[in-house]
């Protein structure tokens, strides 16, 4: 029978609004089976962690540099709740001899792929746009664009990239999908898939599609992969759409894309510095929509992400490597 373990769960800094249902979904998977704490940021921390063998902090957010030197050669994992570890200093961990995992996208696959459907639906039938028509008492304008046969670009085709296929599909796209793996005929069929390429594919597929969705992680061959020069190789139709990372994006050449007309539109979940400036330009343009960084924020993430590290505290409780381990 594998012990109960002392769990300690890191809430997001930036308090109590993030705790729901984010924390109340890990005390609802791991508090029955394991001892689970909740981290006070009042109190001191090293009497906190005393005994402490497994760390869930909530999107990798919460760790700092001196709980990694309270924990090390005593905490067995570090569980990131989440997927990007872009703000995490992982290599401060690995020097540190902490074992780290994080959620990776398949937990919150759903819920991005779902919000990029959202963003190319509004996009299309210029919801701004509508809005200030119906308030304006002007009716029947504007004229939208239907899905049916245009052509949906998917760079970064993982388990968000595969979702947004599976919801496009239906709605007559012809896909076209960039990875760095090689998507087999079987996949293909399965996702509606016309062409699969690689990275040197990109810039072919940029030029053909309607929509260019990202999923791609953030590192630093990703950085800026949408610049000045790959925007303007877009149709000046075509619409932009980022639920991933924002600095996989130029903004400033986006923005004078956008008031430049030189694409069509874009949809924006995330960008390079958190909260943006929204007194910039890019976001009083009537062919942008933008959400703050909540694509990946519903109920069933949350549930699933809880669920994961609940299985890799049990996996470290029985002696057996955690899943996704990204050190």
């Amino acid at each position: 029978m594998p012990k109960k373990l002392t769990v300690l769960f890191l809430p997001h800094p930036l308090g109590p609004s993030m705790f729901k249902p984010w924390g109340e979904d890990v005390v609802a998977a791991v508090g029955d089976t394991h001892n689970l704490r909740i981290l006070d940021y009042s109190q001191p921390l090293a009497p906190q962690f005393e005994g402490v063998e497994v760390v869930i902090d909530q999107g990798g957010s919460a760790g700092t540099r001196e709980m990694a030197d309270i924990a090390a050669e005593k905490v067995r994992l570090w569980q990131i709740l989440g997927t990007g570890i872009d703000h995490f200093e992982l290599d401060y961990w690995i020097a540190k001899k902490i074992p780290v995992a994080n959620t990776p996208g398949l937990y919150s696959a759903v819920a991005l792929a779902e919000c990029a459907m959202m963003f190319i639906l509004m996009l299309a039938r210029k919801y701004p746009v509508t809005q200030e028509n119906l308030k304006a008492g002007e009716m029947y304008v504007p004229m939208g664009r239907e899905l049916e046969g245009l052509r949906l670009g998917i760079v970064g085709f993982g388990a968000s990239g595969t979702e947004l296929a599976r919801r496009a599909m239906p709605f007559g796209m012809r896909i076209s999908a960039i990875d760095i793996r090689d998507v087999g005929a079987d996949e293909m069929r399965e996702f509606g898939v016309e062409f699969a390429g690689k990275s040197a594919d990109l810039d072919k597929v940029l030029a053909e599609s309607d929509v260019v969705s990202l999923h791609l992680h953030l590192n630093d061959k990703t950085r800026h992969t949408i610049d000045s020069l790959r925007l303007r190789l877009m149709k000046p139709t075509a619409f932009l759409i980022n639920v991933a990372r924002g600095a996989l994006v130029d903004e400033a050449a986006l923005e004078a894309a956008l008031v430049e007309g030189r694409i069509g539109g874009a949809g924006l979940d995330a960008f390079g510095r958190e909260p943006p400036d929204v007194t910039s330009p890019l976001f009083s343009l009537p062919n942008v929509i933008a959400t703050p960084h909540t694509s990946g924020t519903t109920d069933g993430t949350s549930r699933r992400r809880a669920q994961a590290s609940a299985e890799n505290v049990d996996r470290v409780a029985a002696g057996l490597e955690p899943l996704y381990r990204v050190d």
